[in-house]
């Protein structure tokens, strides 16, 4: 497999997959979706009010629910689109590699996320009217949510090129993405200290997304959690790229 990375393709096809997601409804749909449950989930389920705190810790509790349904249904169809249209078939005689390819169209999945990310500044800005808020604390939990989204997209790009079916895609990244994020939950937690070593839970809580998520939601940016989301997201690159080229030669 040729994992010679090439800028200029990756970029090239990211910009084609940016366009595509805006040439379909499938773009204006998740981020109408994503936008009034954010506005929802903060200033109604979350207890904006009630709580008297100007701070949007309401609004980043919900984003790991939230990416759990919106983000695989935005991945499903990054490979099983082509396989299923046999477009892939065409993708695959261009001169490009496939880890170009898979890190094109992730990019391109990443990137339109982070639109809709920067789309909530609203709610940031009706915030800091109704009070003063840390903004700090607020970047950060920026910064951490669009790491998490990018790892669940990872997930959800792997997945998709394993199946010509989107409805199994989405399914199957909802899964996984669940157990990433309920491998950090006390109750599991518990669960298997009564029975693993401690450094097995500890193995277990790291590999979740609440662990990670919810320092840079408080406002620390701790490079550890850093690392975990960019090796979490290379490390399912880099099986996406596996898959890819194992189907090629099918």
């Amino acid at each position: 497999m040729n994992r010679v990375i090439n800028t200029r393709n990756i970029l090239a096809i990211g910009k084609r997959e940016l366009i595509n997601y805006f040439t379909t409804p499938v773009a204006y749909v998740f981020l109408v979706i994503f936008l009034a449950l954010s506005g929802v989930f903060t200033f109604y389920l979350g207890g904006f009010f009630e709580r008297g705190q100007a701070d949007l810790q309401s609004f980043f509790n919900f984003h790991p629910w939230l990416y759990l349904i919106l983000i695989p249904a935005l991945s499903m169809r990054l490979w099983s689109e082509e396989r299923k249209s046999g477009t892939i078939e065409l993708l695959m005689t261009l001169p490009i590699s496939i880890t170009d390819a898979v890190i094109g169209k992730f990019l391109a999945a990443w990137c339109f996320t982070g639109v809709a990310l920067l789309l909530t500044f609203p709610i940031w800005i009706s915030v800091n009217y109704l009070g003063d808020p840390d903004n700090l604390v607020v970047v950060a939990g920026y910064v951490g949510s669009f790491l998490m989204a990018g790892s669940y997209l990872a997930v959800g790009s792997c997945i998709s090129a394993v199946t010509k079916n989107q409805v199994i895609a989405f399914i199957v990244a909802v899964v996984l993405c669940f157990t990433f994020v309920l491998s950090g939950f006390p109750i599991v937690l518990d669960f298997f200290k009564n029975w693993l070593p401690l450094f097995m839970v500890d193995s277990i809580s790291y590999l979740s997304f609440l662990t990670h998520f919810n320092a840079t939601m408080k406002g620390v940016i701790d490079l550890r959690d850093i690392f975990f989301f960019v090796s979490f997201i290379a490390c399912w690159l880099f099986a996406n790229a596996v898959i890819v080229e194992m189907k090629k030669a099918d």
